[in-house]
């Protein structure tokens, strides 16, 4: 389940997403011993969105170390902007993309729809720049795998140029 911890960077405005907190028990000589683990999402909400993880004794410094390493990872995703509505994106196509048993479809939506997901893919489209999109989630409901499955989806997007390009053809 998503936080709404949100944290604007310093570095390029970078946004980032708490999708997940979880904490692991240790038993030792005095008790137990907490360690925690944060995934967060980062993006820069203009197309560039990425996945962190970190590891850590307590919450603040996990949720630090996911956002390095998201921000370290950052990928290019193809967008679609409105004409008639500026700042307002979608996606080109339908896409699908899986990870594990999880499988998410995303579908482009008309202008004023909103993005329609759950926690974990909403804050993956909301960290990319998406404003406009329809989703569904199909198998395993774990965080982790819809992130990485939603992640997978948006790489696999290419623009109308660029499939001319591919295939040599002019649509």
């Amino acid at each position: 389940m998503a936080s709404d911890y949100r944290h604007e960077n310093g570095e390029g405005g970078l946004k980032d997403k708490v999708v997940k907190v979880r904490r692991c028990a240790a038993v030792v000589k005095g008790g137990r011993r907490f360690s925690f683990t944060a995934l967060v999402v980062v993006g820069d909400g203009e197309g560039k969105v990425a996945w962190g993880y970190g590891k850590a004794n307590e919450v603040p410094p996990a949720v630090n170390k996911a956002i390095q390493d998201g921000s370290r990872k950052l990928q290019a995703v193809c967008l679609e902007e409105n004409p008639s509505r500026p700042g307002v994106r979608t996606i080109p196509h339908v896409v699908e993309g899986r990870f594990g048993a999880s499988r998410v479809k995303l579908v482009p939506a008309g202008p004023g729809t909103g993005v329609i997901a759950g926690a974990a893919v909403r804050a993956v489209c909301e960290a990319a720049g998406i404003s406009d999109i329809l989703t569904k989630s199909y198998g395993s409901p774990n965080p982790t795998n819809l992130v990485k499955a939603t992640i997978e989806a948006l790489n696999q997007l290419r623009s109308k140029t660029q499939i001319e390009n591919l295939r040599g053809v002019k649509l």
